[in-house]
């Protein structure tokens, strides 16, 4: 009884991606999401140490930003949950 012996075609295996195109650009939005957040809650700060500066509590920095940062990363595990259906 000889063993068979299997032809390369048969043992190349199918490489595929785990993230679709989708999943990058969902990504790219979470990313831009977060930077953005960043920045508005970047600043505000006084040049001198013995001055109070009111800016650092703004709407910007107290709600929009860290809004903008949790939509963010909703975002990027949305991005990576996001599977299309079969």
């Amino acid at each position: 009884m000889a063993k068979e012996i299997k032809s390369t075609e048969d043992k190349e295996m199918k490489f595929a991606f785990v993230f679709t195109k989708m999943n990058y650009i969902i990504m790219g939005i979470g990313i831009v999401l977060l930077a953005l957040g960043y920045i508005l809650l970047a600043g505000g700060g006084s040049d001198d140490p013995n001055v109070f500066n009111y800016e650092m509590f703004n709407a910007r920095r107290l709600y929009v930003a860290p809004i903008l940062i949790i939509l963010g990363f909703v975002t990027e595990i949305v991005a990576i949950m996001y599977k299309k259906g079969e």
